[in-house]
């Protein structure tokens, strides 16, 4: 009997590799695997360059300590040199340094908003080419902004520039925004928001910076990707403060303010308390790059059904991005105890910086880590919260129609949803739009997403002919 009970068993696994290996062999690859993105017109290209190079050239750190908005209207004067037809004949709002501009359409459907941020983070270190110099060296353009994101908030706007010059009404009013506060959650987006909903402004369409166009997006996925994002986390600052009696480091007791929230964030690492889940936006995306995975990986992801629990113990290692599009995160960023060295705090503190996934959202999250932070006996406090923003619907019309544009201008590229793990100026519109995209069209290299906040960022001038092709076809599609 125990014979035909292993034998059953043996020929059951059997079978179940037969149809886990299968399943990975049906996943032929696509178009995407060999997509090649063709250059720009060199003359255009070369036309553009010089133009976004006098945009990086204008110094535009942002930060939430310096209220001088003075490097911004300096910006925009450059801004009414190069892009004179929107200036002319568009109106045109400033909100502290923040820009809005409306075109006005034909009154025909819901208006469409294009933004991307003018302001920039600092730009420390040894670069190769000085980070304000706007630079052209060779093929492309060297500076702080190239990529995020002067390069697409200069493509938005010159289509509109290129469209004004050609005496183009859009059917819809087209709006334009450009925030300078972006890179610290300022108040340049809330400000236009507000005024937005004052005018009683429903959006149709948002498009603001986010994915872009990458071959081997994630580790293992072959070929070249528009990667849309179609949702934003939540976001939130907690402090977490334990509490002690103090007295002098040559005789410290147990269970001090220090060892207790040591003890805390490493139960933290080692014991996440948020709850892992594949969403519908993630089992889409992985379902649009498994054919073009490496073998291994298709085996695993071809056959969910069967890997998931796996994956959701693994993916911290495989991919700390990847996990983090499966469950809220929680980071340890600032703390501080006593003044000084020799002395134990009578409180000590540390901070930690969450993002908020939409399946456990903001306020659940935090009575979770709450609950684990009593356990070592430390107070909660939320310095800072919002809400992971609505998903856009990737079956919807304006996913599709943004995919359809990509697919005409970069043809065999592949399209895919997924969840933005940082965040954007696009949060705040949630309340007058249900489709904030969150994408960029620019195709750029390894190095490139790298040099994001980091050093010798650049951008090649060959791909901006199609990025304001781009946002040409949005317009006369809306």
């Amino acid at each position: 009997m125990l014979k035909w009970i292993v034998l059953a068993v043996v020929l059951l696994l059997v079978l179940l590799a037969a149809i886990v290996l299968i399943r990975a062999c049906m996943m032929q690859p696509t178009q995407a695997l060999t997509a090649k993105i063709e250059k720009g017109d060199p003359q255009r290209s070369r036309q553009y360059a010089k133009r976004l190079s006098r945009m990086i050239q204008c110094e535009t750190v942002s930060s939430r300590y310096d209220a001088d908005k003075t490097k911004f209207y300096d910006f925009h004067k450059v801004l009414e040199e190069l892009f004179p037809n929107i200036h002319e004949h568009c109106e045109k709002h400033v909100f502290n340094g923040s820009l809005l501009f409306k075109w006005n359409g034909k009154g025909k459907g819901e208006p469409i908003l294009l933004m991307s941020h003018q302001d920039v983070v600092e730009a420390n270190g040894t670069w190769e080419h000085p980070p304000f110099s706007g630079e052209i060296a060779g093929e492309d353009i060297w500076g702080r902004g190239t990529v995020d994101t002067k390069g697409s908030l200069f493509c938005l706007l010159t289509a509109v520039e290129e469209l004004l010059k050609e005496g183009y009404k859009p059917e819809c009013d087209v709006y334009l925004a450009s925030s300078c506060t972006e890179e610290f959650s300022g108040e340049g987006a809330p400000l236009t928001v507000q005024y937005l909903k004052e005018q009683g402004v429903k959006l149709g369409l948002l498009i603001d910076e986010g994915g872009m166009i990458m071959s081997e997006p994630i580790p293992g996925v072959k070929g070249t990707y528009a990667m849309v994002g179609v949702l934003e986390k939540g976001y939130g600052d907690v402090k977490f403060t334990a509490k002690g009696t103090g007295g002098h480091a040559s005789a410290p007791g147990k269970h001090t303010p220090w060892a207790r929230l040591a003890a805390f964030i490493h139960d933290v690492e080692k014991h996440q308390p948020f709850r892992v889940e594949f969403s519908p936006t993630v089992l889409e995306m992985f379902r649009r790059l498994t054919p073009n995975m490496s073998f291994g990986m298709k085996v695993i992801f071809a056959n969910l059904w069967l890997f998931k629990p796996l994956l959701k113990k693994v993916m911290p290692v495989i991919s700390p991005a990847g996990a983090a599009m499966l469950q809220t995160t929680i980071a340890f960023t600032t703390g501080k105890g006593s003044e000084g060295l020799n002395v134990l705090p009578q409180e000590a503190y540390v901070t930690a910086n969450l993002r908020f996934i939409p399946h456990q959202p903001t306020d659940e999250s935090i009575a979770l880590i709450s609950e684990k932070a009593k356990a070592y006996d430390l107070e909660t406090s939320v310095i800072y919260k919002d809400y992971p923003c609505p998903v856009v619907n990737y079956k919807g019309e304006q996913f599709a129609k943004v995919e359809q544009t990509i697919h005409e201008l970069f043809p065999g590229i592949g399209v895919s949803p997924y969840i933005m793990t940082g965040g954007t100026d696009a949060k705040y519109y949630k309340d007058i739009c249900a489709d904030c995209i969150r994408f960029a069209p620019l195709s750029i290299t390894k190095q490139q997403y790298e040099s994001i906040h980091g050093l010798n960022e650049n951008i090649s001038m060959s791909v901006l002919p199609k990025g304001v092709d781009f946002y040409k076809a949005i317009i006369r599609k809306s």
